[in-house]
């Protein structure tokens, strides 16, 4: 591999990329040394972030806290809203397409990070239980709060909130895998745990349809939405890769005129994808992360209502630049999967479609899950996590803000061989655009104020 590629050919994580999570996860020295070995002058769409003439302390705590800048549920009164206490979180991933093993040391690892672990859409497990706060994302086939028919079913649904550490509910829509695509989950892997956690029958082949059939048009969404968090107290958002904008803009304007709205929006990326797909779907279906992002926000912000609700983003943004830049764009929260995945020993091998991971992360085979020590990669997720947040930290420091939220995409800079763009221009944003409200900027002051002292 050293001959035929270099450090940053590979895909879709380049060497240095998993030299940089790997050492940061086994808290070894994660440095470079000789400089970059990136050819700057001649790269395409290379990301320049321009320090301050007068930066903050370098110094940042290697467990200091990088919290949310926005309340989640709080514009729209949630009585259960809060402020997570980690701008960086696990994206879903379920139980079944990942292992058991898998799932109890991502729990673990979050809770000792203070983060959140999404679901994914395989419902609740027994290893969702460890210890850790969840997202409990619901998909198209309800898995955990559907009936026999494999619609939504309000009775099952408060029986899963009841029995697990749940903390916010995202309805997703679609995902950067298999954009606007069902699912289908063989007879052979449908165990009896499975079936239990799903709500499914044992040894049939269980669909998960393209759609929704609890609503069917962005009124009917919100409606939905308004309905579960009536029910729980709990914030409720959707996440969606992006795909037709009419949508993001009728979302916009109904958000606007009718008061009703989701706490949170989760973009994924096109490039995202932890879930095997068709490779036509993986390659060519929904928006690359940056431009289905902007597209989003700028939908939202020429209406007047970016301010409430909370931006997450996924998509290949587990790296401190990429990172910043989704912070920058708009985004409270950062959301990872695969980077994860590589904390806890995936190689990419790319086998996760097969069944045959030889980390024993996304397989349910017995033996193999044996060399995946949960304890261990709990500790090696929680490293990277906080290594990530020190390093935004950081960046924020040299920047000249006390918080990567606060850092103005005019910071950035896009370099075309030796031509410089504003990031602002790039993606075409108004001035103020990405940044927090300006009381949400205030009271992140203070609690970064007080977590310092």
């Amino acid at each position: 591999q050293y001959i035929v590629t270099g450090n940053d050919e590979e895909r879709p994580f380049s060497r240095d990329q998993r030299r940089w999570v790997y050492s940061s996860a086994k808290q070894e020295n994660n440095y470079f040394g000789f400089g970059t070995d990136n050819d700057m002058e001649q790269a395409s769409s290379y990301l320049i972030i321009r320090h301050a003439a007068f930066p903050l302390s370098a110094h940042v705590d290697a467990k200091a806290t990088a919290p949310c800048a926005k309340i989640l549920g709080g514009k729209r009164g949630r009585a259960k809203a809060f402020r997570p206490g980690s701008i960086v979180n696990v994206s879903a991933m379920s139980y079944g397409s990942l292992s058991g093993a898998a799932v109890t040391a991502i729990n673990r690892g979050v809770a000792l990070a203070s983060a959140l672990q999404n679901t994914g859409e395989g419902g609740i497990s027994d290893y969702h239980r460890s210890g850790g706060d969840l997202i409990w994302q619901i998909g198209t086939g309800y898995f955990g709060c559907r009936d026999r028919k494999g619609t939504f079913d309000l009775g099952r649904f408060r029986e899963s909130i009841a029995s697990a550490p749940v903390r916010a509910i995202e309805i997703k829509l679609s995902q950067g895998a298999k954009p606007g695509m069902g699912g289908l989950l063989p007879a052979a892997k449908v165990t009896p745990e499975i079936a239990r956690i799903r709500g499914v029958p044992v040894g049939e082949d269980v669909h998960s349809p393209a759609g929704h059939s609890a609503f069917s048009d962005v009124s009917s969404m919100l409606d939905f939405i308004e309905r579960l968090a009536d029910e729980t107290g709990l914030p409720v958002g959707i996440k969606s890769a992006v795909g037709e904008l009419p949508f993001w803009h009728e979302l916009a304007r109904q958000m606007r005129s009718t008061g009703r709205a989701p706490d949170f929006i989760t973009i994924d990326g096109g490039e995202g994808g932890t879930g095997a797909a068709p490779l036509v779907f993986a390659d060519h279906v929904a928006l690359p992360w940056k431009l289905g992002f902007s597209a989003v926000y700028k939908a939202l912000a020429e209406e007047g209502v970016h301010e409430d609700v909370v931006f997450i983003g996924s998509g290949k943004l587990g790296f401190p630049e990429t990172g910043l830049l989704a912070l920058a764009m708009g985004c409270d929260l950062i959301n990872v999967a695969r980077e994860a995945l590589l904390s806890i020993g995936c190689i990419q091998a790319q086998q996760c479609h097969t069944g045959r991971c030889p980390t024993g992360i996304a397989t349910q085979s017995k033996w193999l899950m044996r060399g995946l020590d949960p304890t261990l990669k709990s500790a090696r997720l929680a490293n990277y996590l906080t290594a990530l947040r020190k390093d935004l930290l950081q960046l924020a420091h040299a920047c000249g803000q006390i918080h990567p939220a606060l850092v103005p995409l005019d910071s950035l800079d896009v370099i075309d061989g030796l031509v410089r763009r504003s990031a602002r221009d790039v993606f075409g944003y108004a001035p103020g655009w990405g940044l927090p409200p300006e009381a949400d900027r205030t009271a992140l002051a203070a609690v970064m104020t007080a977590a310092a002292a």
